[in-house]
């Protein structure tokens, strides 16, 4: 499939995803030209909307890169949002044990801190899939429940700050807070960060051999077999990017909003960029895109419910359909073909050998 028709089905994918949502909310006695009217107006054209959108879009374009990058070796990471606890986590006790650095020294280790923490949360799973086999996706998918219950013992624990009422942490210093992009707001830098992973991320995919072998694993395993790649280690390779990148966005969710771990600080981050990834088309330089309409769908839903009634869950059925319909369209007439034809052919060619034989006999 080009690159032409890819992008073609996504967004027919896309239009049927938001038309199928126009008619449950006109099913719901509501006008959608009016809701989806408000929705992006709000989201990407009003000052305060926008800013909301941009601190959503932070965490979940870095997450949307962690699926990316292990999906372009063939390898699923459903654990995003586990990864994104334990990077918080570690970024957190990095942050509260060592106060008193200066920022331009201690935001970028507490940003190691967190990457190191995603990174190990995510080669368990990569472990175990490349020398043992086990589903990574089974694997990844429950180690997200276990994360969220580390890091709920922590802040209820170990973190609990002094007379909290509420299982949270004490505030990081003043110097660890990431810089406000819009002024009066909570905007922060994050998503600048973002871009710059994106194309660090796609000029290393597109130009250099690492990038090219890890992308030859996921496209052809066998080819990349006879070139002598290692396929265990690019496995692990690019599901320790993926977990590295889920957990600086969990850094960016202590540092650049909360300034503090919290009792479920993520708020399902990690499966959104599920979403982000594939209406990217798995491609990183898209993915900033993806985000910004996803978080703006996030960020506007609220005010679409309060504005015109509309019921914001409407919104978590559009992004379902999104991937749904977006898988359904990476689907290639020949993929769907080959996997129809082939077991048919084979069928046949064992049944004329069969005849063929019973006929010497």
């Amino acid at each position: 499939m080009n690159r032409f028709t890819m992008q073609r089905r996504i967004a027919i994918a896309l239009l049927l995803a938001l038309s199928v949502g126009g008619v449950l909310i006109l099913l719901d006695g509501y006008n959608p030209f009016e809701a989806y009217k408000v929705l992006f107006l709000e989201s990407f054209l009003n000052y305060w909307g926008f800013s909301n959108t941009l601190v959503k879009a932070s965490p979940m374009l870095l997450a949307g890169l962690a699926v990316i990058i292990p999906m372009r070796a063939g390898v699923f990471n459903i654990g995003g949002e586990g990864q994104i606890y334990i990077g918080g986590l570690f970024g957190a006790v990095f942050a509260l044990a060592i106060p008193d650095l200066p920022g331009l020294l201690g935001v970028p280790l507490i940003f190691v801190a967190a990457a190191i923490g995603g990174a190990f949360w995510a080669a368990i799973p990569a472990y175990l899939k490349a020398y043992r086999g086990t589903n990574e996706v089974i694997v990844t998918l429950l180690m997200n429940f276990i994360a969220i219950h580390i890091v709920s013992y922590a802040v209820a624990g170990p973190l609990l700050a002094e007379g909290a009422p509420y299982p949270y942490s004490e505030e990081v210093s003043e110097a660890y807070r990431l810089p406000i992009l819009m002024p009066r707001s909570d905007t922060h830098v994050g998503f600048v960060f973002g871009l710059a992973m994106t194309v660090i991320l796609y000029f290393w995919l597109r130009f250099t051999p690492s990038g090219f072998q890890l992308d030859l694993v996921g496209r052809n395993a066998r080819a990349a077999a006879y070139a002598g790649v290692d396929q265990k280690m690019t496995v692990i390779r690019a599901m320790l990017i993926g977990g590295s990148l889920a957990g600086m966005a969990g850094a960016i969710e202590v540092i650049g909003l909360k300034y503090r771990l919290f009792h479920l600080f993520s708020d399902g981050y990690g499966y959104d960029g599920i979403v982000v990834a594939f209406l990217a088309a798995l491609n990183p330089i898209v993915a900033p895109l993806t985000a910004l309409f996803l978080a703006g769908l996030s960020a506007g839903a609220g005010t679409m419910q309060r504005a015109v009634g509309v019921d914001s869950s409407v919104i978590d059925v559009v992004e379902g359909l999104v991937v749904v319909l977006v898988a359904a369209a990476l689907v290639t007439p020949r993929t769907r073909s080959a996997s129809i034809l082939k077991p048919l052919a084979r069928n046949l060619r064992l049944r004329r050998q069969t005849q063929r034989e019973k006929k010497e006999a």
